[in-house]
């Protein structure tokens, strides 16, 4: 891992630092931050799937998990209805994240009235109603009963590319005036039934960048608060740059905070180095960077099958970052000794600067400085690897 962020940079983030936290004292700031972490960590994301019997429900549980519908783990899918119970399936990275496959609406055991009693509505956090092709009477019914628990719902019309697939075959086709045909035709069912300016996402399972999942995203995050949005930014599939770079921006976040935690956690010296930090928030950090990014080995094998290609095409993408198996604390020594991180942490004028930007810290400074450092260039490395491998998975 080479010194991809510099010294200046580094400094400049400690000088807004300084500035957010004013005259703040350590151990306040450290309570703060520890409250913070353990926040997010047991901050819980329930996310209700529900619809027509066919609708694809299963389907797009197993794609938010980023599994393919023939694994171990996977929602059962089928062309008939296959969901007589609401199920819950953790994401198998991040089981603080739960995609519930309810049973389709409208069947005989589950009428709208009754249905969101008997799937324990309270549980959600948000209702996700999808459709096929087109919506019900059904579908607003369900939707008014959610509305009156005052949680949110947002309809999902799926397999938009196998719409366009068979549209794509007519004389005169244009993909934005099919995409704005189906769009307007699920709008029109649902306002028929007696739904009130709707709002449809177009989606599909197989391509969570393309068509309107980006945008149901960045609706999520907006109307979630700051834990749970920051929750299902960690989870969700690095479908592209702008995902990447929102889960680098959580990242940063995290690592600020551990950096200063690693100021009160009986860092040590580093042996045979002049640097000190708490070598297990490195390994445990680096660790949670990996996973979040895609780069651990289940991630990696959940990948590979979804895109039909062997685990080690896409290993040759990751250029910087370790394997996560790899990640311990000899690891982090000997990355310590090689990198050329490691010879500008030593400078006393470095360590210096972190102790007068960070003057409350003072003997933990070389600690905040060595962790934070460390991190910085492990997160830019680790995002580097994660476009590498999303553009091999991509690739023809």
């Amino acid at each position: 891992m080479g010194a991809a962020i510099s010294k200046t940079v580094v400094m400049e983030e400690l000088e807004k630092l300084k500035k957010e936290w004013g005259n703040k004292n350590l151990p306040d700031l450290t309570t703060r931050f520890q409250e913070d972490l353990d926040l997010l960590k047991n901050t819980t994301l329930q996310i209700a799937i529900t619809g027509v019997s066919g609708a694809g429900k299963s389907s797009l549980v197993n794609a938010l998990r980023g599994m393919t519908d023939f694994e171990d783990g996977a929602a059962e899918t089928g062309v008939t209805e296959t969901t007589m119970e609401h199920k819950s399936y953790p994401h198998p990275t991040f089981p603080n994240v739960t995609m519930w496959d309810l049973p389709g609406i409208g069947t005989p055991n589950f009428k709208p009235k009754e249905y969101l009693k008997k799937v324990k509505f309270e549980k959600y956090d948000f209702f996700i109603i999808i459709a096929s092709n087109r919506f019900t009477e059904n579908d607003v019914l369900l939707a008014r009963e959610i509305r009156k628990t005052n949680k949110r719902f947002y309809y999902l019309r799926t397999r938009v590319d196998s719409s366009i697939d068979s549209e794509s075959k007519k004389p005169n086709y244009s993909k934005e005036k099919c995409l704005e045909k189906i769009r307007e035709y699920c709008c029109d069912n649902l306002t028929q039934a007696g739904e009130s300016n709707p709002r449809v996402f177009l989606i599909s399972r197989w391509h969570l960048d393309k068509y309107d999942f980006p945008l149901l995203q960045e609706t999520l995050e907006n109307e979630l608060d700051d834990l749970k949005r920051d929750v299902l930014i960690l989870a969700m599939p690095a479908f592209s740059k702008e995902a990447l770079k929102k889960k680098r921006a959580t990242l940063e976040a995290y690592i600020m905070k551990v950096a200063l935690l690693s100021c009160v956690t009986g860092a040590v010296p580093v042996p045979g180095l002049s640097v000190v930090c708490d070598l297990a928030i490195l390994v445990g950090s680096m660790i949670h960077i990996c996973q979040v990014f895609g780069l651990d080995e289940g991630s990696l094998n959940r990948l590979a099958k979804r895109v039909g290609k062997p685990v080690d095409v896409l290993k040759s993408a990751i250029k910087k970052s370790p394997l996560v198996s790899q990640i311990t604390k000899e690891f982090v020594i000997d990355m310590l000794t090689k990198s050329a991180v490691c010879g500008i942490l030593m400078a006393a004028e470095f360590v210096l600067d972190f102790v007068l930007v960070l003057g409350s810290l003072t003997g933990g400074a070389l600690s905040f400085g060595t962790t934070f450092y460390i991190l910085k260039n492990f997160l830019h490395d680790a995002e580097k690897d994660a476009e590498n491998v999303r553009a091999k998975a991509v690739e023809s």
